[in-house]
């Protein structure tokens, strides 16, 4: 929704001060339903059952530990990714049991998933970025 506002506010099409129309909020809604709609299960499923097996007292364990990270970061200023936070603390109650009890390898490729979108959103930004200094 920030990034839709910007845009509107920087072609004039509301002002700096206006609220987040309707419609921008709806249209936000809806992606993000049909995200988690076609592309969410796979996430809850590599982080419930593919990186370790959690059970109700281990999610509950991992959604406060992030929960309580994100209230500490949130009052510090410190910006933090709430999935990162989440994963986390899912490896962390995985690790507690055992630490062979975690699979490591899909902990890993977690990580580089993580990378290689920081540095494809850098890319696209940059790509973007021409596009419109070109443009103008």
């Amino acid at each position: 929704m920030g990034l839709i506002l910007a845009l509107l506010i920087a072609t004039n099409k509301v002002g700096p001060e206006a609220d987040v129309p309707l419609w921008v909020v709806l249209s936000a809604h809806f992606a993000i339903a049909l995200g988690t709609m076609f592309g969410g299960w796979r996430i809850v499923k590599t982080m419930g059952t593919k990186l370790t097996r959690i059970q109700p007292m281990g999610g509950f364990a991992a959604e406060t530990a992030a929960a309580l990270t994100l209230f500490f970061t949130s009052a510090k200023g410190i910006p933090v990714s709430t999935t990162h936070t989440i994963t986390g603390a899912i490896v962390g109650v995985g690790s507690v049991n055992r630490l062979s009890a975690v699979r490591w390898g899909v902990a890993r490729r977690v990580l580089w998933a993580w990378i290689f979108t920081i540095a494809g959103a850098a890319l696209v930004a940059a790509g973007a970025y021409a596009v419109v200094a070109f443009v103008s």
